[in-house]
């Protein structure tokens, strides 16, 4: 998880090891087969990089890491000056993964300062996919996420993700050693259901907006820090964004 403020122009983010990385080795030549006749050889049917694959059972038809990495906005979605940062570039590719559920008795209220924050909830689904774009110059970020979940697990997470700023209508920014408030909304015609939940602190320029969308199996996060503005207008745009690209799409 990584942790951000959007004191942008006071201390640089903090970045917290959660990047799962991969090593890769240019692979040597394979020697040449020989010859065989039209006879023997046949080619292979090519297989569509983004086809669904063939599932029963709980999974059927939930989307895939790889496909929700498809769904993310792109880089031209952001303005001029954000680039992608690789730390935060995750998903858990073409395979679905053990959906597990923790007990979480009491919050770890520190999370709504990370990227991550969905954590919180205890819940983990079958996949996901994530990325952010960050802006060098003032440490401003757009962190983007996309998790797929059994069942009606989606409605529970959004439902849960609805009750955060009860659970932790404050906590505290190590970076910055201060308070954060936390509030929450629900916003209405956006996704099967979303909420927006604001952070400021005395100590911050600006503020950051959390917002969570259910588009039917699945619930995008969205994490917009500003120094300008509580990061509202952007996250929902982004929100926005996400929920039209999952449309239709399981």
């Amino acid at each position: 998880m990584r942790h951000i403020s959007p004191a942008a122009a006071l201390f640089a983010v903090a970045v917290l090891p959660l990047a799962l990385t991969a090593c890769s080795a240019t692979p040597k030549a394979a020697p040449k087969a020989a010859p065989t006749s039209a006879a023997t050889a046949a080619p292979a049917a090519p297989k569509a990089a983004d086809a669904a694959p063939a599932v029963d059972g709980p999974n059927k038809g939930l989307l895939t890491g790889t496909q929700l990495k498809a769904a993310l906005a792109p880089a031209s979605f952001f303005a001029s000056g954000y680039t992608a940062d690789p730390a935060d570039a995750r998903d858990t590719g073409a395979a679905y993964r053990a959906p597990a559920t923790a007990e979480v008795p009491t919050p770890d209220c520190t999370k709504l300062g990370g990227t991550a924050w969905t954590e919180i909830t205890g819940i983990t689904g079958v996949s996901f996919a994530q990325n952010a774009y960050v802006n060098k110059n003032t440490s401003e970020e757009y962190a983007q996420e996309i998790d797929v979940y059994q069942g009606t697990t989606a409605t529970t997470v959004l439902g849960a993700l609805g009750m955060l700023s009860k659970a932790c209508p404050t906590y505290s920014d190590e970076p910055t050693h201060s308070t954060v408030t936390v509030t929450e909304k629900p916003l209405a015609g956006v996704g099967d259901g979303a909420w927006a939940i604001t952070e400021t602190s005395p100590a911050w320029q600006g503020g950051t907006t959390l917002v969570a969308a259910r588009v039917g199996h699945s619930v995008v996060t969205v994490l917009v820090s500003s120094s300008t503005d509580k990061g509202l207008a952007g996250a929902t745009k982004l929100t926005n964004q996400l929920v039209s690209n999952l449309k239709g799409k399981g």
